[in-house]
């Protein structure tokens, strides 16, 4: 496919993100996304357009259109080109509501959409390993697709040593604790996206300047639990007590909680749901920041520390976070922070 980089809209530690029109339409939408990378970055994209093949198409999940190289500038750039949300994300939109959730009947049809993603995600042998609302896009009927598939897991495979996936606020407890990254941490985080959405808020409570670990030992020691918005339904309040059980055994899965009656209902609002979101075009940012300015927890790639050897505890796996052999948590380099 030919086609034409445009403005960028986005940066990421490893990638930039540009609009892209193809030099003939060829079948392709007008407007793509095109994400670009070096060979330092690629590696990401090369895993993202993999699983986005095995995938196939899905209406929750964002459509690939190709993939291919470019030298610019005297840079060779590896590119994946998308489908383009010019609405962002979720986490960007509701930002601009400034601190307030969204209305229930849209929480339940966003996220009844993104139990059918997940669905058919873990359905496919795949686990996608960072959901939240910075990688949930919005479109112009107001859809909602999953997105970003730069840390997604082939579960098949087996892999050795420790692996750091994901972003810290959303991490379960066996991924805190065990080193696990299935199909039940991808449920635990749609637990916490739906506080977000609901209340506007994260579903850890945590201050400005706290301590990476402690946010982790609350994660994988002891019986805390993210908090439930108090003006939820009770259904709602229900369905997030199946996403956030500690074992991860015991967890309900995707196809069990779009039985649930939170989401399998006829949750449509009336003809409002374009007036949701302020329909404002982003300009060029950095991309994603923690959504609710925690900047500094940002998703991390789990390549840099692939070669560590396994930990026999929890304490152990701790102490090896603050060791020199790991990088440094407070930064973004060896982070996956593009949407």
């Amino acid at each position: 496919m030919e086609w034409v980089r445009g403005e960028t809209i986005g940066y990421g530690t490893f990638s930039t993100v540009s609009l892209a029109t193809p030099s003939d339409s060829g079948g392709f939408p007008p407007l793509m996304a095109v994400k670009s990378a070096d060979s330092y970055g690629a590696t990401s994209l090369v895993n993202e357009k993999s699983v986005l093949d095995s995938l196939g198409d899905c209406p929750e999940i964002v459509r690939c259109y190709g993939e291919d190289q470019t030298v610019e500038k005297g840079e060779k750039l590896h590119n994946l080109l998308l489908e383009y949300a010019w609405r962002g994300s979720l986490a960007t939109q509701l930002m601009k509501l400034n601190g307030e959730g969204l209305p229930e009947s849209t929480v339940r049809r966003h996220t009844g959409s993104l139990l059918r993603g997940l669905r058919h995600i873990h359905s496919r042998g795949f686990a996608h390993c960072d959901i939240k609302l910075g990688n949930i896009l919005l479109f112009d009927d107001g859809a909602v697709k999953i997105a970003d598939f730069g840390l997604a897991r082939d579960l098949t495979v087996s892999r050795e040593g420790v692996e750091i996936r994901g972003t810290p606020l959303y991490m379960a407890p066996e991924s805190v604790n065990d080193n696990v990254y299935g199909t039940a941490a991808d449920v635990w985080a749609l637990g916490c996206a739906v506080v977000e959405m609901s209340s506007g808020k994260t579903a850890w409570s945590v201050e400005e300047g706290l301590n990476f670990m402690s946010l982790l030992i609350r994660i994988g020691v002891g019986d805390e639990l993210p908090k439930v918005p108090e003006d939820l339904s009770e259904e709602g309040k229900d369905f997030l007590s199946k996403c956030f059980v500690k074992d991860p055994e015991e967890r309900w899965t995707a196809e069990m909680l779009l039985n649930h009656p939170f989401v399998a209902v006829d949750c449509e609002d009336n003809g409002q749901r374009e007036d949701l979101f302020v329909e404002v075009k982003e300009k060029v940012s950095t991309s994603p920041r923690c959504p609710f300015e925690f900047s500094d927890w940002e998703p991390i790639a789990s390549e840099s520390v692939m070669q560590y050897q396994p930990l026999d505890s929890p304490v152990e796996r701790f102490e090896s976070l603050v060791s020199e052999s790991i990088p440094n948590w407070s930064i973004a380099q060896g982070w996956v922070t593009v949407r």
